[in-house]
């Protein structure tokens, strides 16, 4: 009989590959930046020349202070080409998020998705704390050291009505009224935030809360929530409850 022989790979030869949660593999950095510029682009056609003149600007800065200083432009070369790099892929950074905004303008839940994307100083509530039944129009709220935010996602008269009516449920479940409320709306008319501006605006509003104040305060805003949700049946969705047209009747 022939010996059939196995050839066992050898410890670290192969690479772990890295998955996703769904068991797909991941995309290296390279990829995933491509990616992120290919779909910028075709939402902004100014984003490849303001990156190609931030490099070259760059560049040129670079040579000029090389050239004047150390008296050879090829230190310039090298030092304006990597800071050029980093001003462009700031630049991608930038218009890429704006275009991702832009995907989602207009669709209930982007006021919350831009929120989110808050890195610190808020906390962000990750379900909507107003829900009308009918319009299906959605508030959402955050705290932090600035006070309170409440963002509708348009002016209508429904969406003042629930930052009316969110405002008076805060003031009752906190004790002192030098807490901030801010109520927000986006959108882009007067007095309106822009969706991609949403998370600057927040996050350059003036803090007047000590961290153990904004914690109370947060604190009180959770048992709110919880109150709510105690009010409603186990099984019981909101959005689809209907009235028992018979028993209204009395049979």
């Amino acid at each position: 009989m022939a010996r059939t022989s196995e050839t066992k790979p050898e410890k670290g030869s192969k690479k772990k590959q890295k998955l996703n949660p769904d068991g797909t593999k991941k995309q290296g950095r390279i990829k995933q930046i491509i990616q992120v510029f290919k779909y910028t682009q075709e939402v902004d056609r100014t984003t490849l020349p303001w990156m190609i003149g931030a490099i070259l600007a760059a560049i040129g800065l670079g040579v000029l202070v090389s050239w004047l200083v150390l008296n050879s432009p090829w230190y310039g070369i090298f030092m304006g080409l990597g800071i050029g790099l980093l001003v462009a892929m700031m630049i991608l950074a930038r218009k890429a998020e704006r275009a991702a905004f832009g995907r989602i303008k207009g669709q209930s839940g982007a006021a919350l998705a831009a929120m989110q994307s808050i890195r610190r100083g808020w906390n962000v509530d990750e379900e909507p704390v107003q829900v009308d039944p009918r319009s299906q129009k959605m508030l959402f709220r955050a705290s932090g050291r600035a006070g309170i935010a409440m963002v509708a996602e348009d002016s209508s008269s429904v969406s003042m009505k629930m930052l009316e009516k969110e405002r008076r449920s805060i003031r009752r479940v906190l004790q002192h009224d030098n807490v901030p409320i801010h109520q927000i709306v986006v959108g882009d008319g007067d007095g309106e935030v822009p969706l991609h501006k949403l998370p600057s605006y927040m996050q350059r509003m003036k803090k007047q809360l000590t961290k153990d104040e904004a914690a109370q305060v947060t604190k009180r805003l959770n048992a709110l929530r919880r109150s709510l949700r105690q009010s409603i049946p186990k099984g019981v969705d909101p959005m689809r409850a209907r009235p028992n047209r018979k028993a209204m009747r009395g049979r």
